[in-house]
């Protein structure tokens, strides 16, 4: 038996313990704070019985961080399926999150939790570059990050890959945790209708105003067939999770529509390798607008 290993990661307060304790209730077999030289022991031990493991490591092993890149090479070397996991979170949540627990920030010794946070973040830089999935916990509570992992990790879950598509606002900032991210104000913006701007993209008239402006559906067409090209890569590399963010100046008309529309033609699409995905959509700033 060939165990699949995740190595969970991120910034101390963004909700690594609640990731570790959502992919326990999942089924998988999950190790807290194991120095990264072991982890191909743990594998070589748990080969017989555990197929999927996964592994907390935080910036509390200091000493052993170094040797983060070096285990993880081990196990390609070794072909054992294995993904990072960075959980992260803005700065201001962070420091509100340590705030409203009276915890210090590991690292802050004599300083300010902030202080803690930017030495945690330059440390944790390298290893934020090398992960296959980041999670941005900012606007989550527990059970909607627990849900969220769930999604990703449930293995009950026949589709190969699974596609947020995640409407959003530009001047509310890109979402972190994109792995793709698409700009939708090239289209007419129905702000500027009277009629429409109290609605949303959610809403029919808005939807088919979006879609049946000039150059959308031929748009939509060439971006179907560039993600479903770009998907293949993407499951025959490992991946299982990905964030597509599709942005509009407010993330109430546009990308809404959008996405939408995104996760309509993608949601069930079939490769004739017999690969599948699963596509939702999700409105980050829906309601944000004042």
């Amino acid at each position: 038996m060939s165990s699949e290993v995740v190595v969970v990661t991120g910034m101390s307060g963004a909700g690594r313990s609640t990731v570790a304790h959502a992919m326990e209730d999942l089924g998988w077999y999950v190790v807290d704070n194991l120095p990264p030289s072991l982890l191909a022991n743990l594998c070589d031990m748990a080969a017989t019985t555990v197929s999927s493991i996964a592994v907390v490591i935080d910036v509390r092993g200091r000493q052993f961080f170094d040797d983060l890149n070096r285990a993880l090479a081990e196990l390609s070397d070794r072909g054992i399926s294995r993904q990072v996991l960075f959980v992260d979170a803005a700065d201001d949540v962070l420091v509100r999150r340590f705030e409203s627990t009276r915890r210090p920030h590991p690292l802050q010794g004599n300083d300010r939790i902030v202080d803690g946070i930017a030495k945690e973040r330059e440390r944790l830089q390298a290893v934020r570059s090398v992960a296959d999935l980041v999670i941005d916990s900012s606007a989550l509570n527990i059970h909607q990050l627990e849900q969220k992992i769930a999604d990703i990790f449930d293995k009950e879950e026949d589709a190969d890959l699974r596609v947020n598509i995640l409407s959003f606002g530009y001047k509310y900032g890109i979402p972190v945790d994109a792995d793709l991210v698409m700009d939708c104000r090239f289209i007419a913006n129905p702000h500027w209708i009277s009629e429409l701007r109290p609605l949303t993209g959610l809403d029919p008239a808005v939807k088919a105003n979006v879609l049946g402006s000039q150059n959308v559906q031929e748009f939509l067409t060439r971006y179907q067939s560039l993600f479903e090209t770009m998907s293949t890569g993407f499951i025959t590399e490992g991946r299982k999770y990905l964030t597509l963010a599709v942005g509009c100046t407010g993330g109430k008309h546009r990308s809404v529509a959008i996405a939408e529309e995104l996760s309509q033609r993608l949601n069930g699409t079939a490769h004739p390798s017999g690969k599948s995905i699963s596509a939702q959509a999700i409105h980050r700033d829906l309601g944000r607008e004042l």
